[in-house]
């Protein structure tokens, strides 16, 4: 084999080499680094926080997510399904200023049943649920989170019982129920959305934030106003 056709075969497996390292880092593009910050927003703070600043563990840990939850098509709903969902949010809603405990209940179990009506691994699997909605709904999903702790530390009584042998009240309160709701309403408006009325009900948030009132969809009264009955 003569000498040109060493240095051609040479230069042929440099530039393919070369096109590998270039594909690897564009697919990689959309995981790490900056693509990672802006899919995740807060979660990847979050994820940073949670590896004792460690960017590098975090961001795997982030990649290992996506992976695991990327490919995931979220199921349309169908209009009598979001119809029923978004009256039950109400119904939770209006019910807060008695029951804030029972609306924060509800609120938790509607966001899991609407997610696993869109194609998201099983309410039952709470873990899973929410890692899965982290990768698609990052920028909301704390509200899920909030909401979740809130209910379950009412719901079992164990924040309550721990903090009363220091003779204190670890129970939520009504102001954080309340905003557990409001974090919420932005995860669930997400999910019974699409993408034909999406922007419309992100205006619809920034009102209600704005003036605390909306026909239809507002929050009750006494629920912007601090009057729910403490549980």
């Amino acid at each position: 084999m003569s000498t040109g056709v060493i240095i051609a075969l040479i230069v042929i497996v440099a530039a393919i080499v070369a096109v590998a390292a270039v594909l690897a880092v564009r697919a990689r593009g959309s995981h790490g680094g900056h693509g990672l910050k802006r899919r995740f927003g807060p979660e990847y703070d979050r994820a940073v926080a949670r590896h004792d600043g460690d960017v590098k563990a975090a961001e795997r840990e982030l990649d290992a997510l996506v992976e695991r939850h990327g490919g995931l098509r979220e199921r349309p709903l169908e209009p009598a399904e979001r119809e029923m969902f978004e009256a039950r949010w109400t119904t939770a809603q209006e019910r807060f200023v008695d029951s804030p405990q029972e609306a924060v209940t509800e609120a938790d179990r509607l966001l899991a049943e609407v997610a696993g009506a869109r194609g998201y691994p099983d309410g039952d699997q709470y873990e899973e649920q929410l890692a899965a909605l982290s990768v698609h709904h990052a920028h909301h999903i704390h509200g899920y989170r909030h909401v979740h702790h809130v209910a379950r530390a009412g719901v079992n009584g164990a924040a309550t019982r721990d903090a009363s042998a220091n003779g204190t009240s670890g129970a939520p309160g009504t102001e954080e129920m309340r905003a557990a709701m409001v974090e919420a309403r932005a995860l669930f408006d997400d999910l019974v959305g699409d993408a034909s009325h999406g922007a419309d009900r992100q205006r619809t948030r920034q009102r209600v934030s704005q003036d605390g009132s909306r026909s239809g969809h507002q929050l009750p009264r006494g629920f912007h106003r601090h009057q729910a009955k403490e549980g």
